[in-house]
């Protein structure tokens, strides 16, 4: 019954956060990614994942995704998964299953601890997993990655709010991580909840 239960509850998580991502990070017009690719639509996932009410929808149901995964930390690529590794913390704590965060640099710091990597990196050979807000090429997510795996922890799992579909969920699984999305989204930006979480 508390299965039963807690599947109805994240489907109302997800239904929250799917209004909620529609209503203020999907912006329309004319965008250049940071791909380089064009697009009609732009994912801004900082519109949600710094409002007050999208922080936990997003902590929730990303915390849903992985609680029953082996992880021991989540973590991600500066700056769009700054406030989601955040969330997903401060929602395993209250949900006594703590995932400690670390946040990823775009380059490691040139002064103090010059470290690439911020935050609670569980020891070497530690299974994690990363997240970020969208994923279109993946440039961010491999960056991440290729940084975590250095410090010797194993990515176990990959997940995002939105996949654009533009090559980088493919490209992933094609090197083997698994990989999970909330929502993917079509050409024009319309959102469509992944099944499964995208697995």
């Amino acid at each position: 019954m508390s299965g039963i239960l807690s599947e109805k509850s994240n489907e109302g998580t997800l239904a929250a956060l799917k209004k909620l991502l529609e209503e203020r990070a999907i912006l329309r017009g004319q965008f250049t990614l940071s791909s380089g690719q064009k697009s009609a639509y732009y994912f801004d996932g900082r519109r949600v994942t710094l409002w007050p009410e999208g922080a936990y929808l997003v902590g929730k149901a990303l915390f849903e995704m992985l609680k029953e995964t082996v992880v021991k930390a989540v973590g991600g690529p500066t700056l769009g998964a700054d406030p989601i590794v955040a969330a997903v913390a401060v929602v395993s704590h209250q949900e006594g299953h703590p995932l400690p965060a670390f946040i990823v640099r775009r380059e490691a710091k040139g002064h103090g601890t010059q470290q690439a990597i911020e935050g609670c990196l569980p020891p070497p050979g530690s299974p994690v997993a990363l997240v970020d807000d969208v994923i279109t090429t993946g440039g961010n997510l491999f960056h991440a990655i290729e940084a975590v795996e250095a410090a010797g922890c194993r990515v176990a799992r990959v997940a995002v709010l939105v996949d654009r579909q533009q090559g980088g969920a493919e490209e992933l699984r094609r090197r083997g991580y698994s990989f999970s999305a909330l929502f993917t989204a079509t050409p024009r930006g319309d959102l469509v909840a992944a099944s499964s979480g995208g697995a």
